[in-house]
């Protein structure tokens, strides 16, 4: 995550309940061990043209309960992969926003109702605030505690082990 901590990309919009079969579809268990060509299908059971269309730093922006279902972690694994700079949802699941902060992408939850597919948007941590560009209006999103910051900031959990040598959360 850049130490400024703004992000600016396109809104790709999906709605309530995309579950991690929609993310990461059970057919394709078999790519679990090439996360690379994975990527190529993600969320393409929601929408089958996404991947082929998002650019790096895009948002997937969604309703209620975003990634619930199985734990699979390659579901936020190859939405990262895919160039994805965060997911914007009204809530997620609780297994999927733990394993979005471990591997290092950005969760966050506000109102997306202004939000519509191929809106421009930038999104400033820091401040606490999503700008959608297009329309512009300006969108409060729900504070990230320090430690997932700092967790973002290095990667992820494992980057952070690996970079402070233990789960010192100080550093």
């Amino acid at each position: 995550m850049s130490e400024d901590f703004i992000k600016k990309g396109k809104a790709f919009k999906f709605g309530d309940n995309i579950s991690t079969d929609h993310i990461a579809p059970g057919r394709l268990f078999h790519l679990r061990n090439n996360l690379e060509e994975f990527s190529k299908h993600v969320l393409e059971d929601a929408d089958p043209e996404f991947a082929s269309k998002v650019q790096k730093g895009d948002f997937v922006v969604a309703g209620n309960n975003f990634g619930l279902g199985s734990s699979r972690e390659h579901a936020p694994q190859i939405i990262k992969l895919a160039g994805v700079g965060a997911v914007i949802a009204k809530s997620f699941a609780r297994i999927f926003y733990r394993n979005a902060i471990n591997i290092g992408l950005l969760a966050i939850e506000c109102d997306t109702d202004k939000i519509n597919s191929g809106d421009e948007l930038e999104l400033d941590i820091k401040k606490g605030i999503l700008k959608n560009l297009t329309n512009n209006t300006e969108l409060e999103i729900t504070p990230l505690p320090d430690v997932m910051i700092k967790l973002l900031k290095d990667g992820g959990l494992v980057n952070h082990l690996n970079k402070n040598g233990d789960f010192n959360l100080e550093t």
